[in-house]
């Protein structure tokens, strides 16, 4: 880690909001769903994520094209999204999903890594716009687009929030 991202880290503590490392225990490792399909955290910066899952062939859902199956390409552009307003919430506020609208555009490959790359188009103080892009190989040829909206509920005490803080002083 650099003098730079040490100090990132450091800012994001001392202003309340989730940092890099707790989000990332968060979307890989805590969320059991998210761990049984290996979600990885590919890219982090406050507001714009881009989440990766491995190919897999349990993830086909059109055996005969092959093709991906629409509801993991879903459950990422949920994942990511979500994981994109937790970078902008102070802790311990959470988010839920009240709206994902999603276009498929072309059929996914199951041989290929599938990315989410999700932003926030606006946060509110109660809710969260964001726009994701789901693509393989190239992602000027994206395989969906997704919208979604999210409500953000702020100061309340979380269980996962000891969680998240313990594992925090161990990074």
């Amino acid at each position: 880690m650099t003098q730079q991202q040490d100090q990132s880290e450091l800012d994001d503590v001392d202003q309340g909001l989730y940092t890099q490392a707790q989000l990332t225990e968060l979307m890989e490792q805590l969320i059991p769903f998210n761990a049984h399909l290996g979600v990885k955290v590919y890219h982090f910066t406050r507001g714009d994520v881009t989440l990766l899952l491995e190919p897999r062939s349990s993830f086909t859902g059109d055996p005969l094209r092959p093709a991906l199956h629409g509801g993991l390409v879903a459950t990422l552009a949920d994942t990511a999204a979500g994981m994109a307003v937790f970078s902008l919430l102070r802790k311990p506020s959470t988010t839920s999903t009240i709206n994902l609208k999603i276009d498929y555009l072309r059929p996914g490959k199951v041989d290929a890594p599938l990315y989410a790359e999700s932003k926030v188009i606006r946060k509110g103080s109660r809710v969260c716009f964001t726009q994701t892009s789901l693509y393989q190989r190239d992602s000027q040829q994206p395989i969906a687009i997704s919208s979604a909206t999210y409500s953000v509920v702020e100061e309340i005490d979380l269980p996962i929030k000891e969680s998240l803080d313990e594992g925090s002083k161990e990074a």
